[in-house]
């Protein structure tokens, strides 16, 4: 590096925003992440025994990802190098591979590669690392807000270990605004701000554990506020309602939050809280979620959970699909409100997703069994002379409208596909089953009605 390069640094990390400029440089300085970082847990006593292996961070935006790779960068003797997977090519990962061997080769050192955005890398990039890290070329520090069990090549989380970070707890965020407002050398406490404590509640509860989302405001808050006439910079609550107008949402629509929260919804509707349910459903509207994704969302638990425990979910719930489709946003919420709550609240049974399961289940595991020769169409003339609908007893022409004949195939004869629950309309529809099936039994005449209306039997 010449000394144009090194002013150039210099200046770039003066000048870099605040949240940058308060990135910890040792693990001392590290705030929240106990469960990762705390001093009995392994990435710390990895990081001071400069015994890194490959690893994978993984969370939220702000909670520190890039924050560990920079303090295991300062404490490492291993050389460091970052790249960026939004803007990196494979020839960048070359180069960095091709340093990594001739470091290794000509003086031992080991080489750590940060791959910030890990899972911006298609499948062909990340398999191209695989074969370094897996002898030892790198050690790979990736960086991702996404799964990585779903966004980055198996074979690489297979010899990385990952670390979940959480979001920051607000009593941690109050310590790094602290730190902002205050630390002469890094922070703004040139500026001899002051921050009150009402405003330092307010952004670390509106932050929702981002902290880079709190130092943003602090930072635009002592930058852009006038001196009081006690020649300081004061951060009330004005101030901060300025600077963090609204709560930070942790929500991606393809991420980990997208489906983290409709489950939850889906749940909470399924174990019959309408409380929880609208919650959920207050922070998929907030977040811009699809609001015909949530009805469709609906209409499934209407159908699975609910089914004929009350048939009128699934009609609810259609209506309420309908009705955002043709109102929008912010009047659909309310339909939307109204079927889920509906949901929530109305008896549950399983037993349709259950039978039609249990059928599909024997359709594709069993011999295809010939449907009864009295129950194929006999709608054409020539079907009696290969004894299509002969036998078949009409049900209305009977007592009751059941005539007790057999419809499954003879070799599944007595196999239930459907099990009736006890709760709401089911409770009714299985009791007018069993009293059809006892007055059957019971029953010494089984011959049809006289006079009753047959046409359209053999259809």
């Amino acid at each position: 590096m010449d000394i144009f390069e090194y002013m150039s640094d210099i200046k770039k990390e003066n000048e870099s925003p605040l949240a940058s400029r308060l990135r910890p440089r040792t693990l001392d300085e590290v705030v929240g992440q106990e469960h990762i970082v705390g001093k009995d847990k392994l990435l710390y006593r990895a990081i001071k025994a400069d015994k890194i292996s490959s690893i994978i961070f993984y969370g939220p935006p702000g909670t520190g990802k890039t924050t560990l790779a920079k303090v295991i960068a300062n404490t490492t003797s291993a050389e460091f190098t970052q790249i960026n997977a939004t803007a990196a090519g494979k020839k960048d990962m070359e180069e960095v591979v091709e340093a990594a061997r001739q470091r290794l080769g000509a003086y031992g050192t080991r080489t750590i590669l940060f791959v910030d955005e890990i899972h911006r890398f298609n499948k062909g990039q990340q398999d191209y690392l695989l074969p370094f890290v897996e002898d030892g070329t790198v050690i790979l520090i990736g960086a991702t807000t996404e799964n990585p069990y779903f966004e980055v090549n198996q074979a690489l989380i297979s010899r990385s270990v990952i670390f979940e970070l959480k979001p920051l707890g607000k009593e941690d965020i109050k310590v790094l605004i602290n730190r902002a407002v205050y630390d002469v050398e890094r922070g703004l406490g040139a500026y001899h701000a002051e921050i009150t404590e009402e405003a330092l509640e307010f952004i670390a509860d509106m932050a929702n554990g981002d902290a880079r989302s709190a130092l943003n405001a602090v930072e635009l808050g002592v930058l852009t506020t006038e001196k009081g006439p006690d020649g300081k910079i004061t951060i009330d609550l004005g101030v901060a309602e300025e600077c963090i107008q609204k709560r930070v949402l942790r929500y991606d629509k393809d991420g980990d939050n997208h489906y983290d929260t409709i489950s939850a919804f889906i749940k909470s509707m399924r174990g019959s809280d309408p409380d929880a349910a609208v919650y959920y459903l207050a922070r998929m509207l907030e977040a811009g979620e699809e609001v015909a994704f949530i009805a469709r969302r609906i209409m499934i638990c209407a159908a699975e959970d609910v089914s004929n425990a009350d048939p009128n979910a699934l009609v609810v719930a259609t209506s309420a699909a309908l009705a955002v489709e043709r109102l929008g946003m912010p009047e659909a919420r309310i339909p939307l409100a109204q079927a889920a709550i509906y949901v929530a609240c109305a008896p549950k049974s399983n037993s349709a997703i259950c039978a039609i399961d249990s059928a599909l289940e024997n359709v594709k595991t069993t011999r295809t069994a010939p449907i009864p020769p009295y129950l194929q169409d006999a709608h054409y003339k020539q079907a009696y002379k290969l004894g299509h609908g002969v036998d078949y007893m009409y049900s209305h022409s009977y007592k009751n409208h059941y005539s007790g004949q057999e419809y499954l195939p003879e070799e599944l004869r007595g196999t239930h596909f459907f099990e009736a629950t006890e709760q709401g309309y089911e409770a009714v529809q299985k009791a007018w089953l069993e009293k059809l099936k006892k007055e059957y039994e019971e029953d010494t005449n089984r011959e049809p009605v006289e006079g009753k209306f047959d046409g359209g039997k053999n259809g």
